[in-house]
C-alpha cells in the first residue's frame, strides 16, 4: 500500500480573512487579487508577443469578451477566434480548425495565445498552443468556478479521444493564470456547482479543518467565495509542485475522478441518458469512492454520510440501470492512472490520508452504487 499525508495549511474551521496576494508556483503565477489586470498586462509587455489570439467558446465570447477587452492594453495586433460551446468539441477536429486558423494569420513562435473559458477552452487552447510551432506561450483566464479551482491550475492541456475524457494531452505550463470572479455572474447555477463538487474534493483530499469549511455552509457566489477558491488553489498547487508529471501524489487529485470520468463519457455516449456536467458526475464518483474506502480501507461511516448531505445540498440524484452500470464499468479500462490492465483506485483512509489500490473488486463498486441508490 502507498500512503500519503498531506501537511495542512489551515488549522482552524472559524471564520478568516485572507489576503488575497498572487500565488507563485515553481513556474509561472496564479493573480487572484486587485491588481490582476495590471499583472497581466506586464506579462503582456514583457513577452512582448507578435500577436495575440484570444480564443473563446460561444458562450464566453457573448458574456465575457467585452469586459476582458476592458481591461487589456496591448501594443501589437490582437485577433479573436471562439468555437462551439461544449466538452463535445473539445477534439482533434477542433484543434486542426485552430493550428488552421494560426496558420492563415500567419503566427510565429514569439506569438501569445489567450485562453478566456472554462476547461474545455483553457484545455483545448493550452494544448493547441503548445503544439503548435512546438510550443506558443499561452495565459489561461479561466470563467467558470470549475475552471478557476481545477481545469486551469497545473498545466494539464489535452483533448478527449471520441468522447474519452482527457486521453490526448501534455503537462505544459502558461505564462499566468488570471482569476476574476466577475465572470461566474454569467455562469447558470448547474455550471456553478459543477465547481463545487472539485471544492468539495479538496476538502476530503487535504484536511479535516478544510472539510470542515466547505461542507458545514453551503458555498455561494459572495464575498466568501474568494477565500475559498484561493484556499483550493493552494491545495492544488502543494499537490502539483510535489509530484507535477503524476507519478504518485498527483493521482490523488483524481479522487473520485475513476468513477466519475466514467460517468460522465457514458452520459455523453448514451442518448437515452442524462447529459452530466463534469462536476455533476464528478459528485457521484465522490460517493461512490468513499463508499468503496469504507469498504476497503476503514473510511469513517460518519464522513460519508456528512459527504451525502452536501451532495444532496448541490445535486439531484441520477438514476442508473444495471446496464447502464456495466456499461459505465467497462469504460474503466481507459482510465489513464490503470497500470498493467488494473485499475488503479485513489481511496481514502481518512481525510487527508490516501492509498492507491488497483485490486478493488467488482463486487465492492457494485455495492457502491447500490448505496447511491438507496439515497
Amino acid at each position: 500500500m502507498l500512503f500519503f499525508k498531506f501537511s495542512p495549511y489551515f488549522h482552524s474551521s472559524k471564520k478568516q480573512q485572507f489576503t488575497m496576494n498572487s500565488i507563485v508556483t515553481n513556474d509561472y503565477s496564479i493573480h487572484l487579487d486587485t491588481n490582476k489586470y495590471k499583472a497581466l498586462n506586464q506579462h503582456i509587455e514583457l513577452l512582448s508577443p507578435t500577436k495575440i489570439v484570444v480564443l473563446t467558446d460561444s458562450n464566453t465570447h457573448q458574456f465575457c469578451l467585452d469586459y476582458f477587452n476592458s481591461k487589456i492594453e496591448v501594443k501589437c495586433s490582437i485577433e479573436f477566434k471562439s468555437i462551439p460551446a461544449g466538452e463535445r468539441f473539445k477534439n482533434i477536429e477542433t484543434c486542426k480548425e485552430l493550428w488552421q486558423f494560426f496558420s492563415e494569420i500567419t503566427l510565429d513562435r514569439k506569438a501569445l495565445v489567450i485562453n478566456l473559458g472554462g476547461g474545455v477552452v483553457t484545455d483545448l487552447g493550452g494544448f493547441v498552443a503548445s503544439t503548435y510551432l512546438r510550443g506558443l506561450a499561452y495565459i489561461n483566464i479561466p470563467t467558470t468556478l470549475l475552471s478557476m479551482v481545477d481545469a486551469s491550475i497545473g498545466g494539464k492541456t489535452g483533448i478527449d479521444l471520441d468522447l474519452l475524457k482527457n486521453q490526448i494531452g501534455l503537462i505544459v505550463n502558461p505564462k499566468a493564470v488570471i482569476i476574476d470572479t466577475h465572470y461566474l455572474k454569467t455562469l447558470p447555477q448547474e455550471e456553478f456547482n459543477s465547481g463545487v463538487a472539485e471544492i468539495i474534493k479538496h476538502g476530503l483530499i487535504h484536511s479535516v479543518s478544510y472539510w470542515n469549511k466547505v461542507s458545514k455552509s453551503k458555498i455561494v457566489l459572495d464575498e466568501t467565495l474568494d477565500g475559498v477558491i484561493y484556499q483550493s488553489i493552494l491545495i492544488k498547487k502543494e499537490v502539483v509542485e510535489k509530484d507535477p508529471t503524476e507519478q504518485d501524489l498527483r493521482k490523488t487529485l483524481n479522487f473520485g475522478h475513476t468513477l466519475g470520468h466514467a460517468i460522465e463519457s457514458y452520459s455523453h455516449l448514451n442518448k437515452n441518458f442524462k447529459h452530466l456536467l463534469h462536476g455533476e458526475a464528478i459528485g457521484i464518483g465522490l460517493i461512490l469512492a468513499c463508499h468503496i474506502s469504507n469498504a476497503v480501507t476503514g473510511f469513517p461511516k460518519d464522513t460519508l454520510d456528512k459527504l451525502v448531505q452536501v451532495y444532496n445540498s448541490y445535486f439531484v440524484k441520477i438514476s442508473f440501470t444495471k446496464t447502464n452500470i456495466d456499461e459505465i464499468l467497462n469504460l474503466l479500462k481507459f482510465d489513464k492512472k490503470n497500470t498493467n490492465g488494473k485499475v488503479n483506485f485513489v481511496l481514502l483512509n481518512d481525510i487527508g490520508s490516501y492509498t492507491i489500490k488497483g485490486d478493488v473488486s467488482l463486487e465492492t463498486i457494485y455495492n457502491a452504487f447500490d448505496f447511491y441508490l438507496e439515497l
